[in-house]
This record gives C-alpha cells, sequence and structure tokens, in this order.
C-alpha cells in the first residue's frame, strides 16, 4: 500500500507547502473587504464562519465525480494515483484557489464575467452559454444518479419517477432560498457523512490488507482504451474540475476574510483528492482485477458498485452510512449547479435577486429543461460533461494566467496546467467519437498546432493588456479602523 498511502500523505504536505507558495504568490491582503461584506444582500453575498464555507464548498465541488470518475479511472490502473496526486496538487486546487480568490477581488464575479474581462468581450458570452450548459448537464446527472442510488438503497420499495420529482422539489428550494437557510444548515451534515464514510472506507481498506497495486505507468484497461487522453477527462474531481470554477463564485460571496481563503479553496480539493484517492484504490482492489471491475460497470454501473463496495468493506449498516453519504454528494452539488447559473444568468442579465419573484423567473426555465435532459442516456451526458468540464478548467486557467501575468507574479503556476490540459482537451475532441473523429497520430499534431497557437494569443493580449494599464481588481473601501 506504499503508493496509496503515500500519494494520500503526499496531498497532505501539498496543502502545506505548494498551497501556502500559491497562496504567497497570489498575496493575501487580510485588511481588504470581501464581498460578503461590501455587497451583502440576506440571499448570496452574505458572510459565513470558515468552516461553514470550508463544508459548502467541499460538498459542492465533489459531487459523485471523485466517487464515480476514480472507480472508471481504476480501470488504466495504478497510473491512476498518479493523475490524482499530482493532478490535484498542481493543477485542481491551483485552480479552485484562484478561481475563488479572484472572483473575491472582482466583486463575487462568475466566471462568464471574469472570461469577458481577462480574455475579451466575446468570451464572456462564449463562456457564460457553456457554463450554463455545463451546470444544466451536472444538475441532470446528479439528479439521475442520486435517484438511481436511493433507488437501489431502499430495493426499489418507492419508484424512480418519485425519486426524481422529490429531488427537483429540494433543487428548487435549495436554488431559490438564501444560501444560510437551507444549504448552510444541511451540507455542514452531509460533509459530516462524506468524511466518516471516507475515512471508515480508507481505514477498512488498510485493516483488511486489500491488495492496492503499486504505482505503474502500464495501462491495464480491459478494452486497451488509450491512457492519454481520456484518463484526465474521466478523473476530473478529485485531480481538476472545471465545475469547481462554477462553485467557487458562490464562496467568494460569502468568505469573510481572504485569508481564509486557502484552507476553503485550496484545502477542500486537497481532501477530494483523498477521497478520489480512497475510492480509486477500492475499485482497483475488490473486485479481482479491471476486468471484472469492466464488466460491474456494464452491468451494476458504478452506482452498483458503490453499494457492493460498501457492503463488503464496512457490512450492512456502515456501508449503508457510506451509500448514504455518497447519496448526499450529488444532491448537495446539483443543487449548486442550478443555483450557480441562476446566479450567472442574473449577472450576465443584471437582474437583482432580492426578490423570490425574480429568483424563480430564471430558474423555473432551467428546471424544465432538465427535466428533458433526465430522459437522455445516463453515459453519453456523462461523455459530454467530461470534455465540457475540463474544457471550462482550461478557461479558468487562462483567466488566472492572465490575471496573475498583469499583476507581474508567478503566472507560470497557472499557465503550465492550463498548457497541458488545452492540450488534452483539445486532443479528446479531435479524436472522439462524440467529437471529429480524427485518427490520433494526426490528433497529436493538430492538438500542439492548436495550443501553441493559443499560447501565443495569451502573450499578444496579455501583452496589450499590460500596456494599456488593465485594472485587474475592483476597487473597494477599506475602513479606517482596519487602515490603521
Amino acid at each position: 500500500m506504499f503508493t496509496f498511502i503515500g500519494g494520500i500523505i503526499l496531498l497532505i504536505i501539498g496543502y502545506f507547502t505548494h498551497g501556502k507558495f500559491i497562496e504567497k504568490v497570489f498575496g493575501v491582503q487580510p485588511d481588504r473587504p470581501t464581498p460578503a461584506i461590501t455587497k451583502q444582500d440576506g440571499v448570496d453575498y452574505l458572510p459565513l464562519k470558515r468552516n461553514k464555507n470550508a463544508m459548502i464548498e467541499l460538498i459542492s465541488i465533489a459531487g459523485v465525480g471523485p466517487i464515480f470518475g476514480p472507480i472508471m479511472g481504476a480501470l488504466y490502473g495504478p497510473v491512476a494515483f498518479l493523475w490524482i496526486v499530482i493532478g490535484c496538487i498542481f493543477a485542481g486546487a491551483v485552480h479552485d484557489y484562484l478561481t475563488g480568490m479572484i472572483s473575491i477581488r472582482n466583486g463575487g464575479a462568475h466566471l462568464p464575467q471574469l472570461a469577458g474581462k481577462f480574455l475579451g468581450k466575446y468570451m464572456k458570452h462564449i463562456v457564460n452559454i457553456f457554463s450554463v450548459l455545463l451546470l444544466l448537464l451536472v444538475g441532470t446527472v446528479f439528479v439521475s444518479s442520486s435517484a438511481g442510488l436511493i433507488f437501489d438503497l431502499v430495493n426499489g420499495s418507492i419508484a424512480l419517477v418519485a425519486l426524481i420529482v422529490i429531488i427537483f422539489g429540494y433543487y428548487i428550494l435549495s436554488t431559490m432560498l438564501p444560501i444560510d437557510k437551507l444549504i448552510g444548515k444541511l451540507f455542514p451534515i452531509f460533509g459530516a457523512f462524506l468524511l466518516i464514510g471516507t475515512l471508515a472506507l480508507g481505514i477498512s481498506l488498510v485493516i483488511n490488507q486489500a491488495p492496492i497495486p503499486e504505482v505503474s505507468l502500464t495501462n491495464l484497461h480491459p478494452e486497451n482504451t488509450p491512457i492519454f487522453p481520456l484518463l484526465f477527462l474521466v478523473i476530473s474531481c478529485g485531480a481538476l474540475s472545471g465545475f469547481h470554477a462554477t462553485q467557487s463564485p458562490i464562496i467568494a460571496r460569502t468568505t469573510k476574510n481572504e485569508k481564509e481563503a486557502r484552507s476553503v479553496f485550496y484545502g477542500m480539493m486537497i481532501v477530494e483528492g483523498i477521497i478520489a484517492m480512497v475510492w480509486a484504490a477500492a475499485a482497483m482492489s475488490l473486485f479481482g482485477g479491471t476486468v471484472t471491475l469492466n464488466e460491474l460497470i456494464n452491468t451494476i454501473g458504478t452506482g452498483g458498485i458503490v453499494s457492493e463496495v460498501g457492503t463488503m468493506m464496512l457490512g450492512s449498516i456502515l456501508g449503508s452510512v457510506l451509500v448514504l453519504s455518497i447519496i448526499f454528494l450529488p444532491l448537495s452539488s446539483g443543487d449548486t449547479a442550478f443555483r450557480s447559473a441562476r446566479m450567472i444568468i442574473a449577472d450576465y442579465f443584471h437582474v437583482s435577486q432580492k426578490k423570490i419573484t425574480k429568483r424563480l423567473i430564471i430558474a423555473l426555465p432551467l428546471f424544465s429543461i432538465s427535466v428533458i435532459l433526465t430522459n437522455m442516456d445516463f453515459t453519453l451526458l456523462w461523455r459530454y460533461f467530461s470534455w465540457a468540464n475540463q474544457s471550462l478548467a482550461v478557461i479558468a486557467l487562462w483567466v488566472a494566467s492572465m490575471y496573475l501575468f498583469i499583476a507581474k507574479k508567478n503566472y507560470f503556476v497557472a499557465m503550465i496546467p492550463g498548457i497541458f490540459m488545452t492540450y488534452v482537451t483539445t486532443a479528446y475532441i479531435l479524436n472522439a467519437p462524440i467529437g471529429f473523429r480524427i485518427p490520433m497520430n494526426i490528433t497529436y499534431i493538430l492538438s500542439a498546432i492548436i495550443t501553441i497557437g493559443i499560447i501565443g494569443l495569451f502573450y499578444k493580449y496579455a501583452r496589450q493588456n499590460a500596456r494599456n494599464g488593465m485594472k485587474i481588481e475592483e476597487s473597494v473601501a477599506v475602513s479606517p479602523s482596519k487602515a490603521a
């Protein structure tokens, strides 16, 4: 278990070392008022305690991604561990921290506004459409997965359609109500279940000496599916996920002080990486190899595997607690997905969200579209989600790179993972059956040309923005007492 335990230790060390380094690169200003103070509206902008923000952030960004993704990623073998650890420390956690902090410095702005500001006005419109579509996919996928997990837990005693209706009812309430009313009260409870369940499973793997394979670059996928670029899209949550860029601004609007940001944004991504490590290890070690694991994914699905792992490792009672904690994940990410979509659309059209009627005008059409999407094939939705998700991460990393470049700070911390993921997402969509189906040998060359072209465009506009003295932050008044 050297790779498994060592990977978790590296993730923790990464928080205290690289996380501190990224915080220093950005430059925290503890005396600068945050949007939670300057724009307080009692609905989306209001100060919450650090621990509550941390739990809301963790549960919002997690979903079933750090469980279902690593289970499917485990088909490739222990190379998945490498992507989780390296991706989480140097890409995912950096992505989450920078998007959260840049949002705080820009009045709690969501990614479409930030993309428009730093990457050009046309990007605002593109990213706005892209973000809303992604959030609709996330919400819909998580409705389906939540309903399926509950259906299995109660042995089909409640109709699947009824469960979907109940979940949509919860989503409507959590999307519409002020963040401290429902989300602020339930998410810490959901977080406690998640952490207890993950800890119990991790300890059980160690105590029972599960045969977790050690690190290897060998591709063990039964269908010989190539590691590149698919692994980097299959395992997103737990390593790097663009969905997080839509969630960080929610917490940017409730963070009281910038010095809390590292534990809330960078730290919770590290926790998600640990969750991914535990589930990847369980999937690799408990089913006798990747061939059997692949057969189970194709028959009982990833939700069924979660139930199997819970019963196998923790027994019926603790196993049910584990499955229950997993059910909370899509529930709690789906609701913040719809909430984030509402906020993005409201910001785009400059619609105040103080009155509940105006929130309803935006939210109800979103839910109507999502109901239609629930009739689509889950696997197909997930494929489109995976590419759209990582493409959004690419945009967020380029936004962060631009901010740091103009601020004359070390922009390579965002640019290097941005370049890598630009190449990955481009290669995927050029080669994939849902994309252009270009042969892989040609795809490698075309992806390199496109990536180099994007790097060139970045430097062109970054230097132009720097010369023009682009204002990268909103001005805020500092109280005389704090200034002193």
